[in-house]
């Protein structure tokens, strides 16, 4: 029987460690003087495409950003 003691914060506060990287990530980003923080947050944007497959085959893909539009 595990106990909670052993748990990292992250996951006790309900986020993924991958949450929990992205939050420190861009709080470092933010901290950052110029010019590098307007190059370090140029570099967070990630574009991604998507295929949803039918029959064997991928349709058309979609290009996705991670941004808010």
């Amino acid at each position: 029987m595990a106990s909670n003691a052993a748990v990292p914060f992250w996951r006790a506060a309900g986020m993924t460690y991958i949450t929990y990287s992205n939050i420190c990530a861009s709080m470092v980003r933010n901290c950052l003087k110029e010019p590098y923080k307007t190059e370090a947050i140029s570099r967070e944007k990630v574009h991604f495409s998507v295929s949803k497959w039918a029959d064997g085959k991928p349709e058309r893909p979609t290009v996705r950003t991670d941004q808010p539009e």
